[in-house]
């Protein structure tokens, strides 16, 4: 089972018409498209997902419903392009949800999880540079500024040295996890639990998540209809850093403007903030779902 974090809110945020197109950049197993879609009698939805088996398994989830819908088995970053080749060109909704799916975390195959043994790979395409990878090639300063950087994990450096020293015996999961451990004693790795955010840099740095991320929002922005919406669901501080200031720097005035009476059109303000503080879980939600913990949603309008 797949539990979609703050579902309501997202899909609530959207303002859904009848009759509007609507993508959703990070289809999954389909719990946020699907609630679209049944809201859409007259509209379109194109979701996008590079994982073949999400994609496999929302297909029969989205065809029980309608057939108002295309799925790109494709990585958000090629949104624009995709859309280009089917006629569109403006929507009138744009949702991310940048958590991974259970079904994901839990297929011990896909060695996502330092609970379950399997191979080091952490790739959602199943292409390209994996995480055993990582680990056999880079220098202790790269595993450092990664671990450092996308886990915020305080001991990285003795962490990396450790890994880059043992990393011809490294070759699973649970084998990473245990060099983790040997890296910073017992203590420190049950009070603070660097396996969690290490696992999570590793993964991050193999999708190359914060580039495309980076990327695309702008290009979001600019898709959007007037009076359509932008929603994204992050569960790490910097996809929310990047979610904020790119939103911020869409909805304000160029410093060098700001006083100015008549700003020319290309400098005005692309978007408005529906909410200026984040929207997190609320109590119900964190009891069924301690996942929820970190998630933040922020929307914007097209203005």
């Amino acid at each position: 089972m797949h539990y979609s974090v703050l579902k309501d809110e997202l899909i609530q945020s959207l303002n859904i018409k009848e009759d509007g197109i609507y993508v959703d950049a990070t289809l999954g197993y389909a719990g946020d498209s699907k609630e679209i879609l049944k809201r859409i009698k007259r509209g379109y939805l194109f979701a996008f997902d590079q994982d073949i088996e999400a994609v496999e398994y929302s297909e029969k989830v989205l065809a029980s419903i309608s057939d108002n819908y295309k799925i790109f088995n494709t990585n958000f970053s090629n949104m624009v392009e995709c859309l280009e080749k089917v006629g569109i060109n403006s929507v009138d909704g744009i949702i991310f949800d940048l958590g991974f799916s259970s079904p994901q975390i839990d297929n011990a195959k896909r060695g996502f999880s330092f609970m379950q043994d399997g191979p080091l790979d952490m790739r959602m395409s199943g292409k390209g540079m994996s995480a055993k990878d990582i680990i056999d090639t880079y220098s202790v300063i790269e595993l450092t500024k990664i671990f450092y950087e996308y886990g915020e994990e305080k001991e990285s450096k003795i962490i990396a040295k450790k890994i880059f020293a043992e990393k011809e015996n490294i070759n699973s999961t649970l084998e990473l996890v245990e060099v983790i451990k040997s890296a910073v004693g017992a203590n420190y790795f049950y009070k603070h639990h660097p396996e969690r955010k290490i696992f999570q840099a590793l993964r991050i740095a193999v999708n190359d998540e914060l580039k495309v991320l980076e990327d695309i929002l702008p290009k979001c922005i600019k898709l959007l209809k007037k009076g359509g919406r932008l929603a994204v669901i992050t569960f790490h501080s910097k996809e929310d850093r990047i979610v904020k200031k790119t939103f911020k720097k869409f909805s304000e005035v160029d410093e060098m403007l700001r006083g100015e009476r008549d700003i020319p059109l290309e400098y005005r303000p692309l978007i408005k903030l529906v909410n200026k503080k984040p929207i997190e879980a609320g109590p119900e939600e964190l009891a069924i779902n301690s996942r929820s913990a970190s998630a933040k949603l922020r929307i914007v309008e097209r203005i």
